[in-house]
């Protein structure tokens, strides 16, 4: 059996380069919950609380990645450790930055849990305008940066399904209170832009 645990060589570098983009992630989420509103917005909102599981199943795919030892390489790095942390700068940086495109462009609609809100917009400006859900779209690539920046890449086998089986349980609950908020604007905006990949998926 594969050892989904077994960890690859990996640069000590981009572990740093990893650990230390959270708290840039973290401050990105800060901002975006700062957006939200108050209490009273919460309140002038209807919810579909089932989502959380969806994302406990999210979580569950990058704990699989995450966990584990690592196999670091010390010492000054050579090309290849060079090259995984510009790679692992590199996504990180794009994952945020669609992150805060997205996040910006929902503004108070934003929201872990499915929710609209009585004067919710449905927003199809910004990254919404290239696909439907371009947050989940980030938090693969940041699954995936994971993998590379930890060597944790047998733990993908397992993470993968887990994200996505989560994300499509999020996805679908989130499309359901659209359909019955906005109708035929959401079922034409559905039409025209994929939910993950332009023109395909």
């Amino acid at each position: 059996m594969i050892e989904l645990v077994h960890p690859e060589p990996t640069s000590v570098y981009a572990v740093i380069a990893l650990f230390g983009s959270l708290f840039v992630w973290a401050a990105v989420l800060l901002v975006a919950k700062g957006r939200r509103g108050t209490a009273e917005v919460e309140a002038a909102s209807t919810r579909d609380s089932g989502s959380m599981l969806g994302v406990a199943i999210q979580a569950l795919g990058f704990l699989v990645v995450g966990f584990g030892p690592l196999k670091l390489v010390l010492g000054s790095p050579d090309a290849l450790a060079i090259g995984e942390v510009i790679a692992v700068l590199v996504l990180i940086a794009g994952v945020i930055a669609l992150f805060m495109a997205s996040s910006r462009a929902m503004g108070r609609n934003w929201a872990i849990v499915a929710r609209t809100l009585d004067d919710h917009q449905l927003v199809t400006w910004g990254p919404f305008a290239v696909i439907r859900n371009p947050i989940y779209v980030a938090l693969f690539i940041w699954i995936l940066v994971m993998a590379l920046a930890l060597g944790h890449w047998r733990g993908l086998i397992l993470g993968v399904p887990l994200y996505w089986i989560g994300t499509w349980m999020r996805v679908t609950r989130e499309e359901r209170l659209l359909r019955a908020q906005f109708g035929a604007a959401y079922d034409a905006y559905a039409a025209r832009v994929k939910r993950f990949i332009p023109g395909l998926i």
